[in-house]
């Protein structure tokens, strides 16, 4: 019965979600209400809100979500902080989005972009994930060392996202854009390891 339920209420979510990314595609996020998204999905204003506190969190969910300091602080002996974020970035690379998944991901994506207000609020998250990671290496670095690595850390694997997302978006195949991001994955962790000497020295 418990599983019957949590299959049941991940329908839901998935319908709601569907909902409002196909309003958002169609005529902007700006444009569209919240009324209009739960009728679209048949369900109550009540029961939207239920499954996304917001309507920013509609288009937004899994922004932010990558656990960078759980990633740091649960790394195995002897590993340091790089070497665990760029093997989980490894394997992130190396999968592959079923192409369902990965449409709806680049919808989002268009969305996303077309509104600023969006916009500001995917930052928020990605300041509370950077600020996370910050305060796991301040355990071993110092808060202002901890602030710059983390900082540094999540510009370039923001820059890495948008640089896939910007070559899927531009028609190039996902099998090719996974292998330009796995190169892009190598790169950055290089350059974060051994700073610019290392792209001078390429």
């Amino acid at each position: 019965m418990t599983g019957l339920r949590a299959r049941k209420k991940e329908h839901t979510r998935q319908r709601i979600a569907a909902a409002a990314l196909r309003l958002f595609t169609e005529r902007g996020f700006d444009a569209v209400t919240v009324n209009e998204i739960a009728a679209a999905a048949e369900v109550a204003k009540a029961t939207l809100f239920a499954y996304f506190p917001t309507k920013e969190a509609l288009v937004l969910h899994g922004v932010g979500d990558d656990d960078l300091a759980g990633i740091v602080a649960r790394r195995p002996p002897g590993r340091t902080p790089l070497e665990a974020l760029r093997a989980h970035h490894r394997d992130l690379a190396a999968a592959q989005l079923p192409q369902a998944e990965l449409a709806e991901v680049l919808a989002r994506v268009r969305v996303i972009h077309r509104s600023p207000a969006l916009h500001e609020a995917a930052n928020g998250l990605l300041y509370q994930q950077r600020t996370a990671l910050a305060r796991v290496l301040a355990e071993e670095h110092g808060p202002a060392a901890a602030a710059l690595m983390a900082a540094q850390i999540a510009a370039s694997l923001l820059t890495l996202q948008e640089r896939y997302f910007q070559s899927l978006l531009a028609g190039t195949s996902a099998a090719d854009a996974g292998r330009a991001l796995a190169q892009d994955v190598e790169l950055a962790f290089d350059l974060l390891e051994h700073g610019l000497d290392r792209a001078e020295g390429r």
